[in-house]
């Protein structure tokens, strides 16, 4: 073989040329073979394409016996092009007949050939299919005419993702990278959605691989590099970035990607060989994600990511990328994939046409899914691996009633998705017929369903699902979306604009509770080892009176003339109560000597979501007018349970004994009172949880609007004394093993309740 200076580059020239041209996929294909034959003074180039069903076709070759293309197969592991395949790693032999994977196809006339050079076809990691190359001669090839191939596999890579070749595969049949694919995640909102693949960062898609002047490349990649390595140290030194943690494990991981020197040399060898430098990081991360793919080692697969991670941002540094995102374009019905998400950047989107949310990391209560779920969106969360299965606008099926995530689906699954989500239609209209009629059991209790709103956009849906009122509204997401500190007129017309929405509906704000996982861009707070058990909610507003007084004030002045409901968060001790009831007084004294209008009623209540409260109910109860349980929090630091840390997060279930007799103690506390409580937690929003609740007691309770329906039906046909009964005789029991949860479900079947 003559020597390969200039040659890939040569090579590389001609096949774009030939992926310009107008030709028909196998006339392009044929074309394809012959030259990198030509240019690499081989006798045989072939190209296998791996199928759906796991077999390599053989799709175009030269050298080989013409009437073997798409007859000859192998299937994935099978054979030296099988071996390949299922590897991703290039395979070099001088006596290819030799190897122990050899697999003899007489209908190619390929045993006269002894030298074999084979590379995958690598598209993010994943093997679309094999290039090889042959002689008589026994020889090995080179390391540049290893690295020539591999490159020119990147061509065949990107005609093979544009779906040029499904005109020739026969029919029936179709490609690996157009295949089903399903997922299972966990559900985080109930719902199915049906629409296409939108990535929340997208790959970005190369076009231009091959260079003009690679030292002009080179000096490209070296600026890019420089400001990636730059952007990496200022998150290493922000002050809001723990000097412990797993985080900062990440970013470590991400600075010592970004000075191997290893990664870089690749990168320089690959720009040298005729790549762009876009093209060569693309690559390069498909070679080294395609080998750490294939490690049994989770530490070093988890590392996969992050360096995954990274050469998204270089490309991102490379191509001017800003990822900001329009209307324009975007699907009608978009399902979107991410591996992690803030809640603002959900908003960021056209809700209009999001049907659907799928997350790789994340949990039930992080505030995206919070969001999302008063959005009325579907959401999956621990979907491994979906972001690197998909591409933008695939096809994809998102079922969060059964956790599964269905991409490329085929068409008779769809038909049957697209029946399902008719069937929910109706029931959703059943629910709907609902609205008017009293939430009162069997037995004649009357049941509060209230909702949860945090945004406008929720404010709709207060009538749609027949809410009695907003039993939790969440001030904190309107700093949350907020890329400044709220102006104190900003937040009073926010607030009268709810007011003015729920139109004489009950609104009951909870004051800010922003700190640990609430995160406020443009507020930095103190560096925490545990910040859920730190300096957040009412902890920060009493440190920062100013802040709380400027919410007060707005609140005050919006709800001039109007009922004001306001509850505290996050409250540890009663002396915390006096202290905001003194703050609130104040406001009302300043308000009222400059003749600002006063609420005609004012409420003053207080979350309870801290288990020391548990020991102070009598002294909570005479402090407050209302007292709402956030199940949430007081489920997390009841059971030391990390609501966000998605390994422990469903150790524990709700619905055990141990805190449904925490539960059942807070109504009994407030009864004896006789002072109003609520529960605005997710055990709330399902059915099951929400039959409990008012089993032990509870008849008010506030939920996502789309769970207002199925509740509603639920209560309907409840025997609710009878229900406590049989409650009572289990929680008093300490002898009893059985399940509340399986308890509970039994009384519900053998009473015809509809869950």
């Amino acid at each position: 073989m003559r020597d390969l200076s200039g040659g890939p580059r040569v090579l590389l020239r001609r096949l774009r040329e030939l992926m310009a041209e107008p030709l028909e996929p196998q006339d392009r294909l044929d074309r394809i073979v012959r030259q990198i034959a030509s240019n690499m003074v081989a006798e045989v180039c072939s190209v296998y394409v791996l199928r759906a069903d796991g077999v390599l076709e053989l799709y175009a070759t030269e050298g080989l016996k013409s009437e073997a293309v798409h007859l000859a197969q192998l299937k994935m592991g099978q054979g030296l092009v099988g071996t390949i395949a299922a590897s991703a790693q290039p395979l070099n032999l001088s006596d290819a007949q030799s190897h122990p994977a050899f697999r003899y196809l007489p209908e190619t006339g390929e045993e006269i050939y002894h030298s074999f050079l084979g590379v995958p076809i690598l598209r993010t990691g994943r093997s679309l299919g094999v290039l090889v190359v042959q002689n008589k001669a026994s020889r090995n090839y080179r390391d540049e005419e290893v690295e020539a191939l591999e490159t020119t596999a990147m061509v065949l890579a990107e005609m093979i993702a544009t779906g040029e070749l499904k005109k020739i595969t026969k029919p029936g049949l179709e490609l690996d990278l157009t295949r089903s694919v399903t997922i299972d995640g966990d559900t985080y909102n109930d719902g199915i959605g049906l629409g296409y693949v939108v990535l929340h960062e997208p790959r970005i898609v190369v076009t231009n691989l091959l260079n003009e002047d690679a030292e002009k490349e080179i000096r490209r990649l070296a600026e890019a590099m420089g400001s990636l390595r730059i952007s990496i140290d200022d998150m290493l030194s922000r002050r809001d970035v723990s000097m412990e943690g797993e985080h900062r494990e990440v970013l470590e991981t991400y600075r010592m990607f970004a000075h191997d020197q290893g990664w870089v040399r690749k990168l320089e060898e690959a720009i040298r060989n005729g790549l762009t430098a876009e093209a060569a990081v693309e690559k390069v991360q498909s070679d080294t994600k395609a080998r750490m793919m294939r490690l049994t080692d989770p530490y070093l697969r988890e590392r996969m990511h992050d360096f995954e991670d990274l050469a998204n941002r270089l490309l991102r540094q490379l191509t001017g990328y800003t990822g900001r995102t329009t209307a324009e374009g975007f699907p009608s019905d978009a399902i979107i994939l991410a591996r992690a998400m803030g809640a603002a950047e959900l908003l960021d989107y056209p809700r209009a046409n999001v049907r659907g949310l799928v997350l790789e990391e994340g949990a039930v209560t992080s505030h995206v899914v919070i969001v999302a779920r008063a959005m009325g969106i579907p959401v999956i969360g621990q979907a491994a691996g979906v972001v690197a299965l998909a591409e933008n606008g695939d096809a994809v099926i998102i079922d969060a009633d059964e956790g599964h995530v269905h991409l490329r689906p085929m068409a008779d699954h769809r038909r049957s998705y697209e029946e399902k989500v008719r069937f929910r239609a109706r029931r959703q209209e059943q629910f709907r017929a609902l609205r008017a009629i009293e939430p009162v059991t069997k037995d004649g209790q009357r049941i509060s369903l209230m909702m949860n709103a945090g945004l406008l956009v929720d404010l709709p849906q207060l009538s749609e699902s027949g809410a009695e009122g907003i039993g939790l509204f969440r001030t904190e997401l309107q700093f949350m979306i907020a890329s400044t500190m709220p102006k104190a007129e900003e937040q009073e017309q926010f607030y009268r604009n709810v007011i003015k929405q729920a139109a004489g509906r009950a609104v009951t704000f909870r004051t800010l509770d922003i700190g640990g996982d609430k995160v406020v861009p443009y507020f930095r707070g103190h560096e925490e080892e545990n910040p859920a058990l730190g300096w957040r909610a009412i902890r920060l507003s009493l440190d920062r009176p100013g802040l709380l007084r400027t919410q007060l004030r707005a609140l005050l002045k919006a709800s001039a003339d109007t009922e004001l409901k306001l509850m505290v968060p996050m409250v540890t001790e009663v002396s915390e109560l006096k202290i905001v009831r003194e703050l609130l007084q104040k406001e009302v004294q300043h308000l009222s000597r400059f003749g600002h209008g006063l609420p005609r009623k004012l409420q003053f209540g207080a979350m309870l979501e801290v288990p020391a409260l548990l020991w102070q109910l009598d002294e909570l109860m005479e402090a407050v007018d209302f007292v709402s349980v956030g199940s949430n929090d007081l489920f997390q630091f009841a059971m030391a349970v990390d609501r966000g840390n998605a390994r422990v997060s469903d150790r524990f279930d709700p619905l055990g004994k141990p805190f449904l007799r925490i539960l059942r103690d807070i109504v009994r506390g407030a009864d004896r009172n006789k002072t109003p409580v609520t529960l605005c937690g997710e055990l709330a929003g399902k059915p099951l949880s929400a039959m409990a609740l008012l089993g032990i007691g509870f008849r008010s309770i506030s939920m996502s609007p789309a769970s207002i329906g199925p509740v509603k039906a639920m209560l309907l046909g409840l025997d609710v004394g009878a229900l406590a009964k049989a409650m009572d005789e289990v929680l008093d029991d300490h002898r009893s093993t059985e399940p509340m949860r399986e308890v509970l479900a039994r009384f519900a079947d053998s009473h015809n309740i509809p869950l």
